[in-house]
């Protein structure tokens, strides 16, 4: 039976039609519901399921351990935004990908809006120097820009994969497209003081331009215009603080009782002192007093450190390493352009943020205010990433080669065309 979205048909219609069908066959819920996840697991990545969950629950030891420095409960919140994140996730998994490309004017106006949310009711939270969140009712803060990512990762698919079917991707007018495509969300976000954000937005968008085909000339002429531009961005895009980051990093030791090069000094102190195998959970003394500042958001990264030393940070990359493995094997198992254009955009939103975060702590990169993807404490943040992981499983598990043939599931029963 094929129904048509246009006839808009009551969905308690179409279920009743479903499981009449199904209990004329003799079919039962128990089986069919087993059936359902048999299919359902089948399609999706599982071990990208697995390695997102390991990552959830090892940050929930090491916020647990981490937040006897103070008397916020940061592990019932970040526990809470794992659940509803999860769930989002899931829920994503099961609608077509197609459906977010085919409206991507929709994501376009939401990250507007978000951006503009910050405009008119931005704030500066406690640790931060950016106007970059939004308060809630009941003293809640969100940060928009987490979310714009992820809008961005869907327009921008769209864009490439117009190009490509257009003969558009080699040519300059179509590279230009796509400078302005990324440059007006990183503008609103750089004015708007959280250029951090801006890197990632950057970084996403050249890595998803270079696996749709751009042509490297491109990013040679990009490489040499930031190469001349230099002097012109330190003196008029970067303010004091900025400046003063960077060259702190050029003398920690120098600078470890400074404001810009105490942090970073701290951290390094913490990783340190962890050893081989750390001090133990809920052992480590500079955790306990909160030496490190931040240390349960973007310096999330010391705790493991500290107390469980360089077996605990090596597990903890090694987790997020298979976590962007995973996630480029479904890019590559794709079965058009659009499915494996946002794979590669969440890929490198995750790569990009952890790369940042650990030369942040290790004091290789200036503190810019980047978390470290599923183990920094924050509900935004680990929200944006569920559903970024929600968006590859949904590619994952809806391979139909064309709109026409995509299928969405109804309660537990059956898969009725559209």
């Amino acid at each position: 039976m094929k129904f048509s979205i246009e006839n808009k048909l009551d969905i308690n219609s179409i279920i009743l039609y479903n499981n009449k069908e199904y209990n004329r066959k003799g079919g039962g819920f128990t089986d069919n519901f087993s059936e359902y996840f048999k299919e359902y697991f089948r399609k999706t990545d599982i071990w990208l399921w697995l390695f997102t969950i390991i990552a959830t629950a090892y940050s929930l030891v090491l916020i647990g351990t981490m937040q006897r420095s103070g008397t916020y409960n940061y592990l019932f919140n970040q526990t809470i935004a794992i659940i509803i994140g999860i769930f989002i996730a899931v829920l994503l998994s099961l609608i077509n990908y197609k459906y977010f490309i085919k409206r991507w004017y929709v994501f376009a106006g939401m990250g507007f809006f978000l951006a503009g949310l910050v405009f008119v009711f931005g704030v500066t939270v406690s640790g931060t120097d950016d106007t970059a969140w939004v308060k809630l009712p009941g003293g809640i803060t969100f940060q928009p820009s987490e979310f714009i990512k992820l809008c961005f990762i869907i327009t921008f698919s769209k864009h490439l994969s117009y190009l490509q079917d257009n003969d558009g991707i080699k040519k300059l007018s179509g590279v230009a497209g796509l400078l302005i495509h990324v440059g007006v969300p990183a503008l609103l976000i750089h004015i708007q003081g959280d250029d951090g954000a801006v890197l990632i937005f950057i970084f996403i968008a050249l890595v998803m331009s270079f696996m749709a085909g751009v042509q490297t000339r491109y990013y040679a002429i990009l490489g040499g215009s930031v190469a001349v531009g230099l002097p012109i961005i330190w003196s008029f895009f970067l303010n004091n603080e900025h400046r003063n980051r960077i060259l702190a990093l050029f003398d920690l030791d120098g600078n470890a009782l400074t404001n810009y090069g105490w942090q970073q000094y701290q951290s390094k102190v913490s990783i340190a002192s962890g050893g081989f195998s750390g001090a133990g959970l809920f052992n480590g003394n500079r955790v306990e007093y909160g030496i490190v500042p931040e240390q349960e958001n973007d310096f999330i990264f010391t705790v493991a450190g500290e107390e469980l030393g360089f077996i605990g940070c090596v597990l903890l990359l090694l987790v997020l390493f298979f976590i962007c493995l995973r996630i480029i094997v479904d890019a590559k198992n794709a079965y058009e352009n659009k499915g494996a254009f946002i794979c590669y955009g969440v890929f490198a939103m995750i790569a990009a943020q952890t790369i940042i975060n650990i030369g942040m702590v290790l004091g290789i990169i200036p503190v810019i205010g980047i978390t470290l993807p599923f183990f920094s404490s924050g509900g935004t943040s680990v929200m944006s990433m569920m559903i970024a992981i929600g968006l590859v499983q949904s590619v994952m598990n809806n391979q139909e080669k064309d709109m026409d043939k995509a299928k969405i599931r109804i309660g537990f029963r059956s898969r009725t065309k559209i």
